[in-house]
């Protein structure tokens, strides 16, 4: 059997290809080193691939607070509820919006673009939120970004683009229309939903601006509000004490601690998302322009 004779553009592309992946896995490897390395290695510029000196200690002052087991409780729930919250917000609506026979379709599509743009603003929303009650409840995190008007663009364009004699065979056998929705549409759009899960699930885990406003309870507190509170209770610390030497000390322990709150915070991410990356490849070019 003859080998496939290598091109030298082959040869360049591939080179970029190693270039770019350097580019980006670097940034993930230096942050896991400097998070188990010594704060004093990491502070002088020594710790540059592998790890020196290595200790948790950034991880064991992170985990020892009690509250982050209650974050990342609260964060889970947030995540696994508001995605399936916003799924089945966005996603009908989407395909909705496919239907020239729905009433009032344009301007529907019209009102999503211009609230995405523009906003009530912060203190009106305040407001909106304490007068309906959701004020320190867990329903204000899942409420307030239920629906998301790029996403439901995404899904507009994903059912417009799929083939209508599907859904006309369906109806002529008698479906209905929601039973072609759930039957026929979804079972054929798992890589939609697996990119929608993964845009919806990153952003209920990162989000904490929404929590610091509207809940003031600490048992409903998500993750990154009491890793942000750690953080600055250890810079806080830091930068109080009348000892220089101490206080560089903690000022390196609270360098380390940010290293180690990034790996705590993205961990389970990183873990989830090899199980969606099928779904993703198919689905991260939905709407673009074939050549």
């Amino acid at each position: 059997m003859r080998r496939k004779k290598v091109s030298f553009f082959d040869v360049i592309v591939h080179t970029i290809g190693v270039m770019l992946l350097l580019v980006v896995l670097y940034p993930l490897v230096l942050v896991l080193v400097c998070s188990i390395s010594d704060p004093q290695l990491v502070a002088t510029g020594q710790v540059l691939l592998f790890p020196k000196g290595i200790t948790f200690v950034g991880y064991t002052q992170i985990l020892k607070n009690k509250d982050i087991l209650v974050g990342y409780g609260n964060t889970f729930f947030y995540t696994i509820v508001g995605t399936a919250v916003n799924l089945v917000v966005t996603v009908p609506a989407g395909y909705a919006l496919t239907k020239k026979t729905l009433p009032g379709g344009k301007l529907f599509m019209g009102f999503f673009m211009f609230v995405m743009y523009f906003s009530g603003g912060l203190i009106p929303t305040f407001l909106l939120v304490k007068g309906l009650g959701l004020y320190n409840t867990r329903l204000v995190l899942l409420i307030l970004g239920a629906f998301n008007t790029y996403n439901c663009i995404i899904c507009r364009t994903f059912f417009d683009a799929m083939p209508k004699e599907l859904e006309e065979a369906a109806i002529i056998d008698g479906c209905s229309v929601t039973g072609t929705f759930t039957r026929v549409v979804l079972p054929l759009s798992k890589a939609l939903l697996g990119v929608m899960i993964l845009y919806f699930a990153v952003g209920h885990w990162n989000a904490y601006f929404e929590a610091l406003i509207y809940i003031k309870d600490d048992s409903m507190q998500p993750l990154q509000v009491f890793l942000r509170r750690i953080l600055i209770l250890a810079r806080q610390q830091a930068s109080n004490e009348e000892a220089a030497e101490y206080a560089a000390s903690l000022a390196n322990l609270e360098a380390q601690m940010r290293y180690a709150v990034i790996v705590v915070s993205s961990l389970p991410l990183l873990i989830i998302y090899p199980f969606l990356q099928k779904y993703f490849d198919k689905g991260v070019m939905i709407g673009s322009v074939k050549g």
